[in-house]
């Protein structure tokens, strides 16, 4: 098992993305420090699943643009779980919001959710790891860190951030065994809805701009995570593996791969 013993912190446990991602890694051996809105409620087949193969978990619901409360939640779970060895950053909050009319009050609770949260955890994690001389660190952010979504400039710039934060972050904590790595997801099932746009056709006809016309889902961002989080990636510092079937790529609607017309 490639997580044996390994304590992973997820901080949004209780979205897809967090629960494909703790059923994929404890079946590695992993356990968890799990932070979740529910309380837990929305992981109850989740957390009978660590169960089920002995991962030890603790579950909390923390403000993660707090330090004093996520210093607090790995104090205590360092009680019950372990000291964090992977912190995986999952926010993913997107608000529709434009430039030219957007408000100042959604912009700023993107970037707090998305990217100030990264930040504290970040600091809060990243202290732990280098006092070891150990450790790994991951942000799963978007192609949108670089690629405009025409519906939420927010989201894209909290993503912006998260991706030098990331870079900053490899080059002062790898000093101290920290690596530090960025997965940047492409499209999965229902982002045509999550990016709907007035004013770009990025999403328009989505899965055929994957050249392979098949859409990723979160098992293959647990793929890439799993990877990341294992002792094979010892020299990945400051890297963005962006998983996204090659949609970034795509430029020629007439050639996307779509069934033929019968």
């Amino acid at each position: 098992m490639r997580l044996s013993g390994k304590v992973v912190w997820i901080t949004d446990a209780d979205s897809p993305a967090g629960k494909t991602l703790i059923r994929r890694l404890a079946g590695e051996g992993a356990r968890f420090i799990l932070n979740s809105v529910s309380g837990g409620d929305a992981l109850r087949d989740e957390l009978a699943y660590c169960r089920s193969v002995g991962a030890k978990t603790a579950v909390a619901c923390v403000d993660l643009c707090r330090s004093a409360e996520v210093d607090g939640l790995l104090d205590e779970a360092a009680e019950s779980v372990g000291s964090v060895d992977v912190l995986i950053h999952n926010n993913n909050k997107v608000v529709p919001l434009s430039v030219a009319e957007g408000r100042e009050e959604p912009f700023l609770d993107v970037l707090h959710a998305n990217a100030k949260s990264a930040f504290i955890c970040t600091q809060a994690a990243g202290r732990r790891m280098a006092a070891r001389q150990s450790g790994t660190i991951i942000f799963v952010s978007s192609i949108h860190a670089e690629k405009p979504t025409g519906s939420s400039f927010a989201y894209s710039v909290s993503r912006s951030a998260v991706k030098m934060l990331a870079r900053e972050a490899a080059l002062e904590l790898g000093r101290s065994g920290v690596n530090v790595n960025t997965i940047e997801m492409g499209p999965v099932e229902g982002d045509d809805a999550t990016f709907a746009s007035a004013i770009s056709t990025l999403y328009d006809d989505y899965h055929y701009k994957v050249p392979n016309a098949v859409l990723g889902t979160f098992d293959d961002l647990a793929d890439a995570v799993l990877f990341l989080a294992s002792d094979q990636s010892r020299y990945i510092n400051g890297a963005e593996l962006r998983v996204d079937g090659g949609f970034v790529l795509h430029y020629m609607n007439h050639k996307m791969k779509k069934p033929q017309k019968t």
